[in-house]
């Protein structure tokens, strides 16, 4: 009954494999806090993004997970989503991406996303992954 890309599942069964997903990529703890935190203004917010960001486009088959993250990673990075970036840094590690394949993500970004994200991006990386951030170039 599910499908890896959602095609021909009702929204409830897409919800379910997404949750699913998500839960993998993000963490229970995660998962749950963003539910337990969901209000009247944020709940269609939420059924969305698990249906669609995780139940359908994370679910595909075209990707792995690790594949997947390094394309999140080098979005965030580009867009400056920061909060997102911590987030994501934590699920690559759970998707198998090491610390020095995440220290090549970051420097790839810099070439095509500039010096000041890669450093805000090195800055968070180091927080996240209990390193010592250095000083911006």
């Amino acid at each position: 009954m599910t499908r890896p890309d959602g095609e021909g599942l009702s929204d409830a069964e897409r919800y379910a494999q997404g949750m699913t997903v998500r839960r993998a990529v993000l963490s229970d703890a995660h998962v749950d806090r963003s539910i337990a935190n969901t209000s009247e203004l944020t709940a269609d917010w939420q059924d969305f993004i698990t249906r669609v960001a995780w139940g359908d486009v994370w679910s595909r088959p075209g990707l792995d997970r690790r594949s997947r993250s390094v394309a999140v990673l080098s979005s965030l990075i580009a867009h400056g989503h920061h909060e997102e970036l911590a987030m994501h840094l934590r699920a690559a590690i759970r998707n198998g991406l090491t610390v020095d394949e995440i220290r090549e993500v970051i420097l790839q970004s810099a070439i095509y996303s500039g010096v000041p994200a890669a450093n805000s991006a090195f800055r968070i990386a180091s927080e996240v992954l209990g390193e010592t951030p250095e000083e911006p170039a």
